[in-house]
């Protein structure tokens, strides 16, 4: 009964700060996503959810709402690239993992559309949703139930016309995205994410379809066949890119196509618990790890825009997580602030919403996060988020430490 008094306290206390328009974040280092230095002891002020100037230390803050952050580190909120959210306790997790704005890598349902309308009309507190809808894949399986004008798709998804009616289902549902793919699935012991799926042709015919409704393309490809036949097609992104051959790189550099590794994902192959745990997959996971430590070291010497992607669905068990992804880009030789960018002011590019997100900027959205130290000198640091805000609306404060007297 106490515990459930104390949380409710919490919930009343954070609603009654969401309720204020105006907010300053005070006593604060800045990381901001676009110097490549702190800077120290300033104040951000936020007024209806957006940031409405950045001031040193002691400014007067007359009507707005104060919060001490007491030293630590303010960062632009984490975007991740690659998700499977599909719920609003998942939704929740990710919030208070850092993450402010998330690109589905579809859903089964449409659970996607929904968690971003409800984000819009403030009756969720982020992260917001980039939605993607319906997988454009061979076989629909149970997803075929997600519209009934997929009824006729139960054989396959090969055609151009099969092709372009799920395109067609999803933009009239309203994504953002479209997720297809180039190559099968790791996470599945009976696929060989080598294999190629979709040819340079179909891929073609999904990326022309999505340009009449102007949405961009993201395509699954672990394998380089389908990686090059997708990069070819004009997809925005490849995902996952285990085994991209230097050629392939070359082309996405050629045509500004971002790479979305999901490192931390193959990670979690190859150890018990978290999203997968069978002795195929951990098996897999050990060939697959060093060939995209590879790929991501190559396509970041090659000056090829990488972001972050979870590649989870933030479940109980899940494991996997942006600061996780972030950590792992430094561990392969990322310099801490592009890997920071990558999970900030990259993803924002990648998503068309660099206008919007991705720095600590005067007239972005308040998407925010709270470190307790300095991640440019210990990446590790970033894991620890102990304050969230998105869109000027807090998801998450575990400040101040202390007891009041």
């Amino acid at each position: 009964m106490i515990k459930v008094l104390i949380l409710l306290f919490q919930f009343c206390a954070l609603m009654t700060i969401n309720a204020q328009n105006k907010i300053v974040l005070s006593n604060t280092n800045i990381i901001d996503g676009i110097s490549m230095s702190e800077k120290k002891n300033m104040m951000v002020f936020i007024s209806n959810g957006k940031i409405e100037s950045i001031k040193k230390a002691g400014s007067k803050y007359k009507g707005y709402y104060l919060i001490d952050l007491k030293g630590m580190y303010l960062l632009p909120g984490f975007i991740d690239a690659h998700t499977h959210i599909r719920s609003l306790d998942a939704a929740k997790r990710a919030l208070e993992s850092g993450v402010t704005t998330t690109r589905s890598a579809s859903t089964p349902y449409f659970q996607d559309v929904s968690i971003r309308e409800m984000v819009k009309s403030g009756a969720l507190v982020g992260p917001d949703m980039i939605a993607t809808g319906v997988f454009v894949t061979p076989n629909l399986g149970e997803t075929i139930l997600a519209d009934i004008r997929l009824k006729d798709l139960f054989g396959g998804v090969n055609n151009e016309d099969e092709l372009r009616k799920v395109v067609q289902v999803n933009a009239e549902r309203g994504v953002d995205f479209i997720k297809t793919r180039g190559t099968e699935r790791a996470g599945l012991p009976q696929t060989d994410p080598r294999k190629q799926t979709y040819t340079e042709s179909q891929l073609k015919i999904i990326v022309d379809e999505a340009k009449k409704f102007n949405i961009p393309v993201m395509a699954h490809a672990h394998g380089d066949e389908g990686g090059y036949a997708a990069v070819k097609a004009g997809v925005k992104s490849i995902e996952h890119g285990t085994y991209l051959t230097e050629r392939t790189l070359k082309l996405m550099k050629r045509m500004d196509t971002f790479l979305v590794p999901t490192f931390t994902t193959v990670v979690d192959l190859t150890q018990p618990g978290g999203d997968y745990d069978d002795p195929v997959l951990i098996i897999r996971g050990q060939h697959m790890l060093p060939s995209l430590e590879k790929t991501i070291k190559m396509a970041y010497k090659m000056g090829i825009k990488i972001a972050t992607g979870a590649d989870t669905g933030y479940g109980p068990n899940s494991t996997t997580r942006v600061g996780m992804e972030i950590t792992n880009f430094v561990n392969l030789g990322m310099k801490p602030i592009d890997a920071i960018q990558s999970a900030t002011i990259i993803g924002a590019e990648l998503l068309g919403i660099a206008n919007k997100t991705g720095t600590i900027s005067i007239g972005k959205e308040a998407d925010l996060i709270v470190v307790t130290s300095n991640p440019l000198n210990d990446i590790r640091t970033i894991q620890d988020v102990v304050f969230v805000m998105s869109n000027g609306k807090i998801g998450l404060n575990r400040l101040p430490f202390e007891k009041d007297n």
